[in-house]
């Protein structure tokens, strides 16, 4: 039959792909078997070490509620423990949150300068979730808003009052009560304006952006401080009397006698 070498044709070409294909696994098959058993190795120690990870975090919030309570129960002692128990061994995000914590406790036992400092670390802390950090850069600029120049509010502030900020709320009325503070007030209204036109501004700080743009324009037509008044000044009685003895005795002032 005419197919027939054809047939055989493509047997021996079958037969040859054989014998090279265990070739390569006589010369090959080890190292794809150690990467396959590498490969499930490797998810299986991913899955273990995200159940571990879910499991620390689980233990790490439970001790951090117990904290948050202990300081509404004014169990100020318990929960400064449990916190630095988290410090210790807490994942990342709660370690923070403890330090974060922590320095909102001292800011409101009057210990404002160990509160600065710890803010500052935390900001500064290339380890800390940007979110975080963030915060802590707010709570620093909150803290020292009376003690330093409106450049270094504005330059610590300014990063967190872009629209992509989730503390650009608060970050923009800093800076608009900042520019009221050192007299540059269209620099404030620019502040306060951003506020009003964001929807997502919370109530509170929209109604404090309406009051200061009101205070705002009312200095705007407001005579300034130093014109002087056109109303005759005021003379005191005691002034008009003394005035009129003057005017007694003075030469001519006198009636003649009849």
């Amino acid at each position: 039959m005419a197919d027939e070498p054809d047939l055989m044709s493509r047997e021996i070409e079958e037969e040859l792909r054989r014998e090279r294909l265990f070739k390569l696994w006589d010369t090959y098959g080890i190292y794809i078997v150690g990467a396959a058993v590498l490969l499930v190795l490797g998810v299986a120690g991913w899955q273990f070490y995200g159940y571990r990870q879910a499991r620390a975090n689980e233990a790490a919030s439970t001790q951090y509620i117990i904290a948050l309570t202990d300081f509404s129960a004014k169990r100020s002692y318990d929960a400064q423990k449990a916190l630095e128990e988290l410090l210790a061994k807490a994942p990342a995000g709660y370690a923070t949150l403890a330090r974060l914590r922590l320095a909102a406790f001292d800011g409101a036992e009057g210990n404002a300068a160990e509160a600065l400092a710890a803010y500052d670390r935390i900001a500064k802390d290339k380890s800390a979730e940007p979110l975080l950090a963030d915060f802590a850069r707010l709570q620093s600029a909150m803290l020292k808003f009376d003690k330093v120049s409106f450049t270094e509010i504005r330059n610590q502030l300014s990063p967190l009052a872009n629209d992509r900020s989730p503390w650009r709320h608060s970050a923009r009325e800093l800076l608009g009560l900042g520019a009221v503070k050192a007299g540059y007030p269209g620099e404030a209204k620019n502040h306060f304006q951003r506020l009003l036109k964001d929807n997502g501004t919370p109530p509170g700080i929209a109604e404090r952006a309406r009051v200061m743009m009101a205070i705002l324009a009312k200095a705007e037509v407001a005579p300034p401080a130093t014109e002087k008044s056109e109303t005759p000044a005021k003379v005191e009685p005691s002034q008009e009397i003394k005035n009129d003895d003057k005017n007694k005795g003075a030469p001519g002032s006198s009636k003649k006698g009849k």
